[in-house]
């Protein structure tokens, strides 16, 4: 590997995100997989991360220690569950190494032990990695920021059916957008639970509804509706391949940044 060349760590290798920044990361000049790792007892221990991929081996096989690899990359890219990111955001920031975060789901304390890593690591979170939902990001604060509070807002989205927590990332990303566009707190005006007897919808808020079903990779609506008409803004994503296309992108510009904590709206400089 020349000097000129990226070596990156992917992060929950077997997954279908994992599969597709293996490839993602190989095809792109100037960086290489260079280490990948699984939780333990995982049956793709020691299997070669390209075969895993679908492409010839890499020569790298799959493990469960990342400090090693994490010691010697430029990068981790992570698309794993909270507990194990934390862990490698620890890492990372001992490494001085660029951190890019897909994972979601993450508690009040786990934000805090990424703020702490953040002052070490370059940190880039974002809870969709696709420029076409960032772009999304950035009107749906603009629209919101447009219309006053007699337009209700509402995102809905819509995932497969084994993905584990709700709403999305991308549903809370889009959430603090039109938050941010109104000047409002979203812990203030989020509506997230809807059962029974809830009464009229109080101005204001900003509800959230999901989805579960089939093999939907991701669909995202935000809905601004007034009487007697309506605006939607939707992405629908088709394919993985765009947030690993979106998880290089990052993972290049964070190189050279320094300590702290980024997401895709400054990668992409929206």
């Amino acid at each position: 590997m020349s000097n000129q060349t990226l070596g990156i760590v992917i992060a929950g290798a077997s997954g279908r995100m994992g599969r597709a920044l293996i490839r993602a990361v190989t095809d792109e000049p100037g960086m290489a997989v260079i280490g990948a790792t699984e939780a333990p007892h995982s049956p793709h221990i020691g299997t070669d991360a390209g075969t895993l991929a679908g492409l010839d081996p890499l020569g790298v096989a799959v493990t469960d220690d990342p400090l090693p690899l994490i010691a010697g990359a430029q990068g981790l890219i992570d698309f794993t569950a909270p507990a194990a990111t934390i862990a490698h955001a620890d890492l990372c920031a001992q490494a001085r190494i660029v951190h890019v975060i897909g994972t979601t789901g993450f508690s009040d304390d786990d934000n805090t032990r990424l703020d702490a890593a953040a002052r070490h690591a370059t940190i880039i979170q974002a809870g969709n990695m696709s420029v076409g939902v960032n772009l999304l990001t950035a009107l749906t604060e603009k629209v919101a920021g447009l219309l006053d509070d007699r337009w209700d807002i509402e995102v809905l989205e819509m995932h497969h059916r084994h993905k584990v927590d709700a709403p999305s990332g991308t549903a809370k990303m889009l959430g603090q957008a039109a938050a941010n566009g109104r000047g409002v707190k979203l812990s203030e005006v989020r509506d997230a639970v809807r059962d029974g007897q809830t009464g009229a919808r109080r101005q204001g808020d900003i509800g959230f509804a999901t989805l579960r079903g089939g093999s939907v990779v991701g669909e995202h609506t935000v809905i601004f509706a007034t009487d007697n008409e309506r605006v939607e803004l939707t992405h629908r994503a088709e394919d993985r391949t765009i947030f690993a296309r979106g998880a290089v992108t990052a993972i290049k510009w964070g190189q050279g940044k320094g300590p702290g904590r980024f997401d895709m709206l400054d990668v992409l400089a929206l």
